[in-house]
């Protein structure tokens, strides 16, 4: 089982290859990840948002259609609204997508440079961190019926007192299980947790 400490530490390898930042969309299913992280800066990523872009994006339909890896500058892939120039106006000049998993649970990242091309062994390294993220964040983990439990009194919004009342445990004892709940779920907070388990049809 991986902590969210370990998750995070792989996550901020893409720190060394991604200068401009980058966007990673794990297990994405009817459209919307499970896991969504971006390091775009802000002007970019409220211009791509506002104008809803995503529906548009080249790499959105390269990464439904196919798994492995390639660069915005591959000639093959159309643009015909022109978002690789915008991107590149705002500092996003050379990048790399990849796409990873089955099609009902697709894993993405973007990784982008304003200096220059990714080189080979920079993407194939993306592609490796990517794998583990994806297996990381596998939905499929299942949490013990003693987190369930815990996190569902939170859910019904019952206050810690209560909930380990209700439970018939300790305060200390009711928070040792929110937040081993919280790493197996790999998330930051108890709200984002109780969230996730009902994303994930646990609760």
């Amino acid at each position: 089982m991986f902590e969210r400490s370990e998750f995070d530490h792989e996550l901020r390898k893409l720190d060394a290859h991604a200068e401009a930042g980058y966007f990673v969309g794990l297990h994405i299913r009817f459209t919307s990840p499970l896991l969504a992280f971006q390091t775009y800066n802000e002007a970019w990523a409220k211009h791509y948002n506002d104008n809803g872009y995503v529906l548009r994006d080249p790499m959105t339909a390269w990464s439904f259609s196919t798994t492995g890896s390639t660069r915005w500058s591959n000639k093959r892939i159309p643009d015909p609204f022109r978002i690789f120039d915008q991107a590149a106006r705002f500092g996003l000049k050379y990048g790399a997508t990849i796409s990873h998993g089955p099609i009902s649970s697709r894993s993405v990242a973007s990784v982008a440079r304003s200096d220059r091309e990714l080189t080979d062994a920079e993407i194939e390294d993306c592609t490796e961190i990517l794998h583990r993220l994806h297996e990381m964040s596998e939905p499929g983990r299942r949490l013990t019926a003693a987190q369930r439990d815990a996190l569902k009194c939170i859910a019904d919004g019952h206050r810690h007192a209560a909930a380990a009342a209700k439970l018939n445990i300790s305060e200390s004892a009711l928070k040792l299980r929110l937040s081993a709940a919280r790493e197996r779920l790999l998330a930051r907070t108890t709200a984002e947790a109780v969230q996730r388990a009902k994303d994930l049809k646990l609760l």
